[in-house]
């Protein structure tokens, strides 16, 4: 396949700015368009994408689709200011429209991309623009404060908010040529800890006067007006296209990803959209989707590459910019690595069909704190009354242990990392089944339902599903928190009554997982993982103003027996 390259055509938006737009138009009649909006800037390896998650632009172009790539508006080489999420509604739009004027396009649009390439997508869809027809959105959300920013609930996910301000902040001085704000940056890149570790957690001058948008999600610590108005959750009714959506049961915006598919399914604007739903989940995390990690391996089927991801966004494209409707004959719409058996598995629906949501009660004498205590995970009810009881203490939170990480480096690695050392600690309590005699497939969302009381106004509550193996490894599998003010609503907090019982809910996101016999199935619960989350200061003010030393230590304590039923809930497939 020819094709010509025209570079940096400023497309201009509805207040004039322009943004810099790289064209890769075959040879020949009018073709349908992929459109791409990237704020990292559009020179980086287009052609690769950065990873087996983006199809390649070499086989987009043999498949005869016009390819476009845009720098979005503040970035690189395109004009206007950068705040992020706000511009990307009106730019997508408008970009949509400039395509359908151009020759060489023949009416039907498309996208892809990942993370923030998969928000713009949303964004852009969101406004139901004429000719886009489809969007293929990968490790993304559609609900900024769910993912990445903050969380299901209500904690602020430090590591990734810091990381990426970071480096944008860095990119735009590079951009800019400011060598002193470069140099400044590049160095807090290097050596994140101190400043991750500061307190409070605001006291970030750099950040606070390079990239002020940073300051502001600050101080909307709650699921106010702010971030209802950028989420596209608020509004699935108006997205009428169709979503090829792909994620990673390690990635941070996995439970974004598997509950926009569910909602689309239910909400979308348009029977196309509803119907037209697809859904892969891989054993992959942010950014590597080897599936082969320090700690588990999961088989050479396992990648992205062998995915052949490239081939599904094709046929996904053919059935919906070229009408072809046999384009996905033979596939099915969710298609999930399930992990313990470590293989690929074609399904009708998510959630599964037929899934069964399945008690497992903490039980034990009182003294579940470490892996080598008396905690007990039964499918029986227990008989008697007990409280766990720890201390947390925010200068010495529990370290984060690999997870739902975006940047690995100085968190222990990512994904399925080994638990053991942070199940030592006397305040994470460890709740274990006996070695199972039959295996136990979970897969879907799991939640936790904890009783719990603590000293402090407000603190943090955790939860952790992990695979113990024979030999000893305890992998992680999947994880929740809870910020206690937000047990009852994301928008309205409410201070503890310290010393109270209270029943509340956690999130532990989504996995899929066979424990086979042998293993054990394990529930850690702690109040703090840090630095991927911030530290609950414990006091009940705004956390991120609280210094070091108004800090307060929590005695935090968890009830379970007949009248406290604490338990973990796990979907459980039968086959």
């Amino acid at each position: 396949m020819r094709f010509s390259v025209e570079k940096d055509v400023m497309v201009p938006m509805r207040d004039g700015v322009t943004l810099a737009t790289d064209l890769w138009i075959p040879e020949g009649p009018p073709a349908p368009t992929l459109l791409v909006r990237v704020p990292y800037g559009k020179d980086a390896l287009p052609g690769l994408g950065g990873s087996p998650l983006t199809p390649n632009l070499q086989a987009l172009l043999e498949a005869g689709y016009a390819v476009v790539w845009q720098d979005t508006r503040g970035r690189f080489r395109s004009n206007g200011e950068f705040t992020p999420h706000l511009d990307d509604p009106h730019d997508g739009a408008d970009t949509i429209a400039w395509l359908l004027e151009q020759p060489w396009c023949d009416g039907n649009i498309g996208s892809y991309g990942a993370s923030y390439l998969g928000f713009v997508q949303w964004a852009g869809a969101s406004q139901a623009p004429a000719g886009l027809k489809a969007i293929a959105p990968t490790v993304t959300s559609t609900d900024f404060y769910h993912a990445p920013w903050y969380s299901a609930g209500g904690a602020l996910s430090w590591h990734t908010t810091w990381t990426w301000a970071t480096m944008m902040t860095l990119t735009a001085a590079q951009t800019a040529g400011d060598f002193g704000v470069l140099m400044e940056a590049a160095g807090m890149a290097a050596d994140p800890q101190p400043h991750l570790a500061t307190l409070p957690i605001g006291d970030q001058p750099l950040l606070n006067k390079q990239s002020p948008w940073w300051a502001e999600w600050l101080r909307h610590p709650a699921r106010d007006r702010f971030w209802q108005d950028l989420a596209v959750a608020e509004r699935f009714d108006r997205v009428t296209v169709p979503a090829l959506n792909v994620g990673g049961w390690f990635d941070l915006f996995v439970d974004s990803t598997v509950r926009t598919y569910t909602r689309m399914r239910a909400e979308g604007g348009s029977a196309e959209a509803r119907d037209g739903q697809r859904l892969i989940i891989g054993p992959w995390d942010h950014l590597y989707q080897d599936g082969a990690y320090h700690d588990r391996r999961f088989g050479m089927s396992a990648g992205g590459m062998a995915a052949d991801l490239t081939g599904a966004h094709i046929r996904f494209f053919d059935r919906w910019l070229r009408g072809r409707t046999d384009a996905l004959d033979g596939t099915a719409p969710v298609r999930i690595f399930v992990m313990g058996i470590d293989q690929w598995r074609d399904e009708q629906d998510w959630p599964l069909p037929g899934t069964e949501y399945t008690d497992y009660f903490l039980d034990g004498a009182g003294r579940a704190n470490t892996a080598g205590g008396d905690g007990v995970l039964s499918p029986r009810p227990p008989a008697a009354e007990a409280t766990d009881t720890y201390t947390y203490d925010p200068a010495d939170p529990v370290p984060t242990l690999g997870g739902r990480i975006m940047m690995p480096a100085a968190v222990n690695g990512t994904g399925p990392v080994d638990q053991r050392p942070v199940e030592a600690r006397e305040d994470v309590l460890c709740f274990t089944t006996p070695a199972l005699e039959e295996p136990v497939e979970v897969t879907g969302h799991v939640s936790l339902v904890l009783h719990v009381t603590s000293s402090a106004r407000d603190t943090d509550f955790t939860g952790k599903l992990v695979d113990v193996f024979p030999d000893g490894r305890a992998i992680y599998l999947t994880d929740g928190i809870l910020r206690a003010r937000y047990r009852d609503s994301l928008a309205e907090p409410e201070p503890l009554v310290p010393g109270q019982v209270y029943e509340v809910t956690l999130d532990l996101s989504v996995t899929s997982n066979v424990f086979l016999p042998g293993h054990r199935i394990r529930l850690e619960v702690s109040s703090s993982d840090f630095p991927r989350y911030d530290r609950n200061t414990n006091t009940g003010g705004t956390i991120a103003e609280d210094t070091a030393d108004q800090v307060v230590v929590a005695t935090n304590s968890v009830l379970h027996g007949p009248g406290h039923p604490s338990r973990l809930i796990l979907p459980v497939i039968h086959r």
